[in-house]
């Protein structure tokens, strides 16, 4: 792949697809050459899991990413994944033991070796919030015990699934909300490290409460974007709140598919992403989708299928873990997710769920443009949309509508483009702000014919807000017909 790497001209890196790809980098994805790969297989967003790896590792990664950045002059985002709260059982005396069911077992803060009958668990937070009947998980679901009594210090339980148990194993509650901070002292230093390094977007592990959402935007100081990672049940029941508190939000299917029951997986899902479509946050679909790629070169069909199973519900991105970081074909599994999402999107019946799933814009002035935005690219032929933006909002606007022509939205502003790059079909490119309507509608012309999105004589919808760079302003839509350049005092035929 890399000779044909090099022949690549920045002009060449539009993508033919709406919906968006995220890649993680770990060590089968750190150098020049191997992040550059996934970007030319379809890479939109690449992912830093601060859950692994040291942090000189993730500064020469994100180093890497702004080197391929200013070479292909494609605003591209770097996402900081935080790690959370962790929740892990001590160690035994020989390392392991084997719970059996009907047995009882204790958890407590006891510092000796555990045994077949009780073990460590280094959290105090946990027995406060414990009660008889509550379930705890563990070794990521395998064992499963049910709480018979608790105090301050310990919690005495009944095996409901025995089995092998060792060192360290992880603990899931999934039926109460843990009083715990979902930023640990770890969170706080490599947030800080992340911004310095100017992270696009920031994705918070383990959220339960709207409240914690709030805290992280107090703590970021619009510094970057928030992806809610959507992992913990109790988050669940406050859903809509934490929706509207986001920028994105990101399925996290790992831990919850721990805590939930498998067969409740998929309909939460969908009505997550039903949720994001309606209040217009980007919406991420994740874990899992291709993980047999990290040792075949090919996926499963039924990987293949939950990849276009997202993309036919709609989401905005999906992600690659450890497809990308720790993978045998990281670039491979980028180019068949490109492909699978491709082949959706030309389906006639993809453009009819899309449709039929639309929500309902709301009594604002901006959804009443974008919707009237898409009602014209349905009634005349239009090659692009094209969107000026200083916050992004006007963007997001436009691409909740699920528009048939591509978005092409223009900003002022490098971080909003970079965060743009997450939404779906938007293309987002770095310009100044016109001053003059007619010199915004000849920018949007020119830009629309230079990347490929138009030709000459085919018409584009402008949708931007005036004043121009006042953030929130959506209030006026253009048609205009892309002139031929050649012809000396050509302007744009205008209407609308």
């Amino acid at each position: 792949m890399s000779s044909a790497i090099r022949s690549l001209t920045p002009t060449c890196m539009r993508r033919h697809r709406n919906a968006k790809i995220i890649a993680t980098l770990g060590p089968a994805s750190s150098s020049a050459e191997a992040i550059r790969d996934l970007f030319v297989a379809g890479a939109d967003v690449f992912r830093l899991n601060f859950s692994h790896g040291r942090v000189e590792e993730h500064r020469e990664r994100l180093e890497l990413l702004r080197r391929l950045e200013r070479q292909t002059r494609r605003p591209t985002a770097a996402l900081l994944d935080l790690q959370g709260p962790k929740l892990r059982i001590g160690r035994f005396e020989e390392g392991r033991v084997h719970l059996r069911e009907g047995r009882t077992f204790r958890l407590d803060l006891d510092d000796a070796p555990g045994g077949d009958e009780r073990v460590r668990l280094p959290h105090p937070e946990v027995f406060a919030a414990l009660r008889p009947g509550v379930e705890l998980l563990l070794d990521d679901g395998r064992i499963r015990l049910s709480v018979k009594a608790s105090g301050a210090n310990f919690a005495d339980t009944l095996v409901r699934t025995g089995g092998a148990l060792s060192d360290n194993k992880g603990v899931n509650v999934p039926d109460v909300v843990l009083p715990l901070s979902p930023f640990t002292g770890k969170d706080e230093q490599d947030l800080k490290t992340g911004l310095e390094l100017g992270v696009d977007w920031v994705a918070p592990s383990f959220i339960q409460r709207p409240q914690d959402v709030t805290e992280l935007r107090r703590r970021i100081d619009g510094r970057a974007a928030i992806m809610v990672k959507l992992e913990k049940p109790a988050a669940l029941e406050c859903l809509t709140e934490i929706v509207a508190l986001s920028d994105a939000v990101m399925v996290a299917r790992g831990d919850l598919g721990v805590e939930l029951p498998p067969e409740r997986v998929p309909s939460v899902q969908k009505a997550i992403v039903r949720e994001c479509r309606a209040a217009g946050r980007p919406v991420v679909v994740a874990t899992q989708m291709l993980e047999s790629m990290i040792e075949a070169p090919v996926p499963t069909r039924a990987e293949a299928s939950d990849v276009a199973s997202a993309v036919y519900d709609g989401v905005d991105a999906v992600m690659l873990s450890g497809e990308t970081a720790v993978g045998r074909y990281p670039a491979e599994a980028v180019s068949i997710m490109d492909r699978i999402i491709r082949h959706v999107e030309r389906d006639a019946h993809y453009r009819q769920v899309v449709d039929a799933n639309l929500p309902t814009p709301r009594a604002t002035t901006a959804d009443a443009i974008c919707a009237a935005t898409r009602r014209i690219a349905e009634t005349i032929p239009v090659a692009a949309t094209v969107t000026y933006t200083s916050s992004g909002f006007s963007a997001l606007r436009a691409a909740r509508e699920r528009p048939k022509a591509p978005i092409l939205s223009l900003t002022p502003n490098l971080a909003t483009a970079r965060r743009l790059s997450v939404v779906w079909g938007v293309h987002a490119l770095q310009s100044a702000d016109p001053r003059l309507v007619q010199q915004m509608v000849d920018d949007a012309c020119r830009v629309a014919l230079k990347e490929g999105f138009a030709d000459i004589g085919d018409q584009v919808v402008i949708v931007a807000g005036l004043p121009f760079g006042r953030s929130g302003t959506t209030n006026m839509i253009r048609v205009a017909r892309i002139p031929d350049p050649a012809e000396a005092g050509a302007a744009p035929g205008t209407t609308g």
